[in-house]
C-alpha cells in the first residue's frame, strides 16, 4: 500500500474512534437512534461531509445527507451510505464504517480534481439496528419511498413513541415523504461493510463483493401454562411454561441445523411470574431466521411453527406465534457486481463473490435503485461486539476499490435501470 492509501485509512480509522466516543453509556458503544449519543454523532458527522465539500443536512427521518452535486443539473445520483447507529455494547465498525469510508472517497475524488458525470450522495442512516423501537431500516425506507407512516406508532420499552421521538429530535414528522427519491434520479447504492462472518478472513482476501442478502423472518412466541407451587406440585401434574418454551428452543436450533441454508436464533427469553419458587405460567420468546431464498425461509418457519405446536399439544400448553417482521431476501444488481468486481481486480485484488448473511440498509434501497456490497473482513469474522476490529491497510483498500469503481462508473439511463430493477 503506498503513502496516500495508507493515510486515507489511517484517517477513517482515527475518526471511527472519535465517533466511539458518542455514546449513551459511558465506558462502551451504545448509540441508539434518535438518543442524545445519536445527535452528537450526527453533528461529528454532518462537519466531516461539509469538510469533504459535501453540502450536508439532517432530513425528517434523522439521516445525515450529504451531497457533492455534478455540474449538469440534470444528471443521476449515486448513492453511497451505510447506518450509524448501533447494538447495546457494540464495536466502533459496524455501519459506522461505511459511512466514513464514503466521506473519504468522495474528498478524495473532489482533491484529485476528477469531473463525474453524477452527482454524489452520501447518507448516514440512522435507524438500521432497529435496538430502540420495533421498527428497522427507517431511514432508508424513507429514502426509498417505502416507510410507512404506521410505524410513527411504534412504542420503545419507555412508551416513546417513534413520531414522538423524532419531533422531540427537531424532525418534522409530517414531511417525511419529501424524503423518498425519484427512481428516475438515482442510479445505484453501494455500501461497504465489515463482513460480521469469518469468510474473508478464511480466504486471506481483504475485501469481497455480496451478491444477495439473505431475507429474514422474526417471531414472538407465547407459551401459556399454569402457575403453581416450586415444591408441592409434581412433576407429571406440571403445565410448566418454560420447561416447555425450552423443548421449543431446542426445536428451532433443531430444524435451523437440519437445513444448509438456515440459520435460526433465540435471543430473547423471559419466564412470568418470574419466581425462583413459582412453577412459571407463561414464558416469552423470539425466534430470528434467516436464509439466503425466500423459498427456503418460508419451508423453515412453517416446519419450526409445526413443531412449536405439536410440543404445545403434548405438554397441554396455549401457544402463539406472532410474525412481527419479514425481510425478502434481495440479490444485487449483476451489472454493480461485475464493475465492482473489477475494480477489484484493477486494484490487485482477487475477486471474490459472498453473499450477507445480516441485514444491511441495502435491502430497503433495493425497492429504489440497483444496489451492491463491498465487504471487507473482520478479525474473527466477530461483529455486534466490542472485538470488532478490522486493519488500517484494508480500510485504505476499501477507499481505493470505491474510488476506482466511481472513476469507472458508465451511468445507464434510466429505462435500463427500470428494466433491470422490473428484471430482478
Amino acid at each position: 500500500m503506498n503513502a496516500t492509501d495508507r493515510r486515507l485509512g489511517e484517517r477513517v480509522m482515527r475518526r471511527l474512534d472519535e465517533l466511539a466516543l458518542d455514546t449513551d453509556e459511558p465506558g462502551r458503544i451504545t448509540r441508539l437512534f434518535l438518543s442524545p449519543a445519536h445527535a452528537r454523532a450526527m453533528d461529528r458527522v454532518q462537519r466531516w461531509m461539509e469538510e469533504a465539500g459535501l453540502n450536508a443536512h439532517r432530513d425528517p427521518i434523522g439521516n445525515v445527507v450529504g451531497r457533492l452535486a455534478c455540474t449538469n443539473e440534470a444528471a443521476m445520483t449515486f448513492i453511497l451510505g451505510s447506518h450509524i447507529d448501533s447494538v447495546r455494547d457494540a464495536g466502533r465498525y459496524d455501519g459506522c464504517f461505511g459511512v466514513l469510508a464514503a466521506i473519504e472517497v468522495v474528498e478524495d475524488i473532489r482533491r484529485g480534481g476528477a469531473r463525474l458525470p453524477f452527482a454524489i450522495e452520501v447518507v448516514a442512516f440512522g435507524d438500521e439496528e432497529g435496538v430502540r423501537f420495533p421498527t428497522t431500516l427507517s431511514g432508508s425506507r424513507a429514502l426509498a419511498g417505502t416507510f410507512s407512516r404506521a410505524s410513527l406508532s411504534a412504542r420503545d420499552p419507555k412508551g416513546v413513541s417513534l413520531g414522538e421521538a423524532l419531533r422531540s429530535f427537531g424532525c418534522d414528522t409530517g414531511a417525511i415523504a419529501s424524503v423518498a427519491r425519484s427512481p428516475h434520479d438515482v442510479c445505484g447504492y453501494l455500501e461497504a461493510h465489515i463482513e460480521q462472518g469469518p469468510v474473508l478472513e478464511v480466504e486471506n482476501l481483504a475485501l469481497g463483493v455480496v451478491t444477495a442478502i439473505s431475507g429474514c423472518s422474526r417471531l414472538k412466541v407465547v407459551v401459556s401454562g399454569e402457575a403453581g407451587h416450586a415444591g408441592t406440585v409434581p412433576m407429571s401434574r406440571r403445565k410448566d411454561a418454560m420447561a416447555g418454551a425450552a423443548e421449543m428452543i431446542l426445536a428451532v436450533e433443531r430444524q435451523a441445523r437440519g437445513s444448509a441454508d438456515v440459520v435460526a436464533t433465540v435471543g430473547v427469553i423471559d419466564a412470568l411470574p418470574g419466581a425462583i419458587n413459582v412453577i412459571p405460567a407463561q414464558a416469552h420468546f423470539s425466534i430470528d431466521l434467516r436464509a439466503p431464498t425466500d423459498a427456503s425461509r418460508h419451508r423453515a418457519v412453517a416446519a419450526i411453527e409445526g413443531e412449536l405446536h405439536s410440543i404445545a399439544s403434548e405438554r397441554q400448553l396455549g401457544l402463539a406465534v406472532t410474525p412481527n417482521y419479514d425481510a425478502a431476501a434481495i440479490d444485487c444488481d449483476a451489472k454493480l457486481v461485475a464493475a465492482l468486481s473489477q475494480a477489484l481486480e484493477r486494484q490487485g485484488h482477487r475477486p471474490f463473490a459472498l453473499p450477507s448473511g445480516a441485514g444491511h440498509d441495502a435491502m430497503a434501497m433495493a425497492s429504489l435503485c440497483p444496489v451492491v456490497m463491498l465487504f471487507v473482513r473482520c478479525k474473527g469474522g466477530i461483529s455486534h461486539n466490542p472485538a470488532e476490529a478490522i486493519t488500517v491497510e484494508d480500510a485504505g483498500a476499501v477507499i481505493r476499490v470505491i474510488r476506482d469503481f466511481l472513476l469507472h462508473y458508465e451511468v445507464p439511463s434510466s429505462k435500463a435501470i427500470a428494466h433491470r430493477m422490473a428484471a430482478r
